[in-house]
C-alpha cells in the first residue's frame, strides 16, 4: 500500500514538474521579450524543451520521469537561493542566469547518476572467524540485483564475470534479482554462461529475488527455465536449501515473500556448528532472526544501497539495512547496492559494485 502511495505521489510530482519547468523556460530573456510581442508562442516555445526530455525513453521509461523529477528540484532550489539573494542584495535583475546554472547542475549530476551506475566498482571486506576453514582463507564473491538488461546485457555483465574471476574466488554468491521482466531470453542464457565460465573451489550459488519470477510474465522465459539454464551452467540452486562442504556450509533462502519460506531456525536445525556458515538471503528484513542462528555471514542485496537519493530514507520502512556491513550477536551482515539496478539506469545514492569478502580463520 506504501508503494502505492509513493508512486502516486512520484506521478502527481512530475505533473507539477512539468508545469513547473515550462514557466522556468518561458523566464529566460529571450522568452520574456518574444512574449511581449507574441504571447502564446512564447509559452509553445517553452515547452518545447520540456517536452525533449520525453524523447530519453528510448533508454526506457522511467529516464525522463527521473530526469524531470531532479531538473524541476534543482531549479526550485537555485530559485529559492536566487530569491534570497536578491533579497539580501536588494538587486532585481531582469536576467535569468538561475536556469542555466540548474541546467548544468542537473546534467553534472545526472551524468555521474548514470556513471555510478554503468560502471562496476570492487567493494572488498575483511573478516575474521575462530572457526577452522581448511586453508587461512575464505574468499567469497558477492553479487546481486543484476537486473540483466537494465545496465548490463548479457555480454556486458560476462565481461564483469571476467573481472570478478581475476579476483579467484573460492565462491560465488548470487543474493537473488538475477533477472528483470525485461529481460532478453537471450541475454540471460549469456549471463548464465558467464556464470559457467567462472573457476572456483567450491562453485556458484544462487538464491532468488523478488523479480526473478517476474510480475507480468512478459519475458521470453519462466522462472523455471531460469532454474534450468542456471544450474545447466554448474550453479546450485538453493531454495530453502543447504550446501554442504568439509569446512562450510551455504544456506540459500527463498525470497521473503515466497509463503512456504522456512525460517531461519528451521534452516540452520542440525547443521554442523564447527563449520564456518553462509546464508543467502536477497531481502536484509529477517536480522533478529537469523542473528538467533549459528551463521556466522548472510548476504543480500535488494536495497540497491538507496538507489536514487533520498530513497533510502523510505527503504529503512522495509529493511533493517540499507547497504554495508553490520554485526549483531555475532552474525555479519553484509548488503550489496548490486552489480546493476532495477529500471532506473542512474545511481545517485550508491554505486554498482560487486564485492569480495575475505574471511580469515587466524
Amino acid at each position: 500500500m506504501l508503494w502505492l502511495v509513493l508512486f502516486a505521489a512520484a506521478g502527481l510530482a512530475a505533473l507539477f514538474s512539468l508545469f513547473y519547468l515550462i514557466t522556468r523556460f518561458h523566464k529566460f530573456s529571450f522568452m520574456q521579450k518574444l512574449g511581449e510581442k507574441r504571447r502564446k508562442l512564447s509559452w509553445v516555445l517553452s515547452s518545447v524543451p520540456v517536452a525533449a526530455l520525453f524523447s530519453l525513453n528510448v533508454v526506457n521509461a522511467y529516464t525522463p520521469v527521473i530526469v524531470l523529477l531532479h531538473l524541476s528540484l534543482i531549479w526550485g532550489i537555485c530559485d529559492l537561493v536566487t530569491f534570497i539573494h536578491r533579497k539580501v542584495r536588494h538587486s532585481w535583475s531582469s536576467r535569468y542566469k538561475t536556469g542555466a546554472v540548474a541546467l548544468s547542475v542537473t546534467a553534472v549530476y545526472m551524468l555521474a547518476g548514470w556513471f555510478f551506475a554503468h560502471h562496476v566498482f570492487e567493494t572488498d571486506y575483511r573478516l575474521k572467524t575462530k572457526k577452522e576453514l581448511g586453508d587461512s582463507r575464505l574468499r567469497v564473491a558477492l553479487i546481486a540485483d543484476s537486473h540483466i538488461g537494465v545496465t548490463l546485457d548479457g555480454d556486458k555483465f560476462a565481461a564483469q564475470m571476467k573481472r570478478l574471476n581475476a579476483c579467484k574466488p573460492d565462491a560465488i554468491i548470487i543474493a537473488g534479482d538475477f533477472v528483470d521482466d525485461d529481460t532478453k531470453r537471450d541475454d540471460m542464457v549469456r549471463a548464465c554462461q558467464a556464470l559457467g565460465e567462472t573457476s572456483t573451489k567450491y562453485g556458484v550459488f544462487y538464491a532468488d529475488g523478488n523479480h526473478d519470477k517476474g510480475y507480468g510474465n512478459s519475458r521470453g522465459f519462466s522462472i523455471d527455465d531460469l532454474y534450468a539454464e542456471l544450474e545447466k551452467n554448474g550453479v546450485t540452486v538453493l531454495l530453502d536449501e543447504t550446501a554442504v562442504f568439509d569446512h562450510l556450509n551455504i544456506i540459500g533462502r527463498k525470497d521473503y515473500g515466497a509463503p512456504d519460506r522456512k525460517t531461519a531456525a528451521e534452516l540452520t536445525e542440525g547443521l554442523d556448528t564447527d563449520k564456518y556458515t553462509i546464508m543467502i538471503d536477497h531481502q536484509p528484513r529477517d536480522y533478529a532472526a537469523e542473528s538467533g542462528t549459528p551463521t556466522d555471514l548472510v548476504l543480500s542485496g535488494h536495497t540497491h544501497g538507496g538507489h536514487i537519493f533520498p530513497a533510502a530514507l523510505v527503504s529503512l520502512a522495509f529493511n533493517d539495512k540499507i547497504y554495508g556491513k553490520e554485526v549483531r550477536d555475532g552474525t555479519t551482515f553484509i548488503v550489496t547496492s548490486g552489480i546493476s539496478g532495477w529500471a532506473i539506469p542512474f545511481k545517485t545514492g550508491c554505486i554498482s559494485e560487486f564485492v569480495i569478502i575475505d574471511v580469515y580463520d587466524r
